[in-house]
């Protein structure tokens, strides 16, 4: 099992994705209300990385435009 934290900043109103070796910056569509915003990041990089989106966890940040994401990936 290996696990990866990244430091993310949302942009709102846009849809992107740009993933460095220790960044994501992430635009999102969906709205700040609800968690909305969070479960769509979490679909995004689960889809990016290939990943069931149960491997994606924001470990910091759920009301924050920075956030911290852990990445576990198994095998």
């Amino acid at each position: 099992m290996f696990k990866k934290t990244y430091d993310v900043r949302v942009e709102f109103g846009r849809e992107s994705l740009v993933v460095n070796e220790s960044s994501i910056i992430i635009g999102v569509i969906s709205a700040p209300e609800n968690n909305k915003a969070n479960i769509e990041i979490i679909k995004r990089l689960a889809r990016h990385f290939k990943l069931p989106h149960q491997n994606v966890r924001i470990i910091r940040g759920l009301k924050s435009r920075k956030k911290l994401v852990e990445i576990t990936i198994f095998g």
